[in-house]
């Protein structure tokens, strides 16, 4: 979506998500919400798994725009992947802990087996830029290690950190059981919004916010983005 303006925020003072409370992950979420409203957003994407998992029914009412959750937007293609029966899922402990994704597929394919599993570690690798360390390739492979017991058909990666991991994944297992469910949850987005008529049609400004030490976020951002400028501190 190329033509859309965009307001990101990066919530780095309390990251890891995934190690968080129910009542830290809503209290974080709403503040971050009532931030976009302030800034007149007429859609808001929830890229975070677990703040889908935690947070996405208890405040999905309470702002004047539609929120995208990623685990509820993607679970109906998963649901209905071709040929696949055996689906594992890797994810945060509150993802995990939820088990939203296997409630939202079981909506969709009461009859495909699903494979929670927790990876407590994989987050701070990534966010740490320790992906080509010893101690890192073995955390992944512990992980992996566990997977393969399921026989899985697919795997999906839910978390946004997790694909970027991907030149360890592969050493263990082929690169093509792995789903990325960020792409179909940008296709489902980009249909809503049409049919919705909210699709921007002309692109005039992207900005960037953090909430804490916005020179570590450029560097790491490049992994998916090339920041022009540091993203601005806002306190919420």
């Amino acid at each position: 979506m190329p033509d859309e303006n965009y307001l990101y925020f990066g919530d780095t003072k309390n990251m890891p998500y995934g190690e968080k409370t129910e009542a830290q992950l809503i209290e974080f979420a709403d503040k971050i919400f009532k931030f976009f409203e302030r800034m007149e957003a007429n859609a808001v994407v929830m890229a975070c798994n677990t703040t889908s998992a935690v947070t996405y029914e208890k405040l999905k009412d309470n702002y004047n725009f539609k929120i995208y959750p990623i685990i509820q937007s993607v679970c109906s293609t998963l649901a209905s992947l071709d040929g696949v029966t055996k689906l594992g899922i890797i994810a945060t402990p509150a993802t995990i802990n939820s088990h939203s994704y296997s409630k939202e597929i079981a909506k969709y394919n009461k009859d495909m087996q699903v494979f929670e599993l927790a990876a407590p570690y994989w987050v701070r690798i990534v966010e740490e830029h320790r992906i080509n360390r010893p101690q890192s390739i073995m955390q992944v492979e512990e992980i992996l290690d566990i997977m393969k017991g399921f026989e899985p058909e697919k795997i999906v990666l839910a978390c946004t950190h997790y694909p970027y991991l991907m030149s360890i994944l592969k050493k263990f297992m082929p690169e093509d059981i792995f789903i990325d469910p960020a792409v179909y949850f940008a296709q489902n987005i980009k249909d809503n919004l049409t049919k919705s008529c909210l699709l921007n049609n002309k692109f005039e400004y992207e900005k960037f916010y953090v909430s804490s030490d916005p020179e570590n976020f450029k560097t790491a951002s490049e992994m998916f983005y090339k920041l022009n400028a540091l993203p601005e501190i806002i306190n919420l």
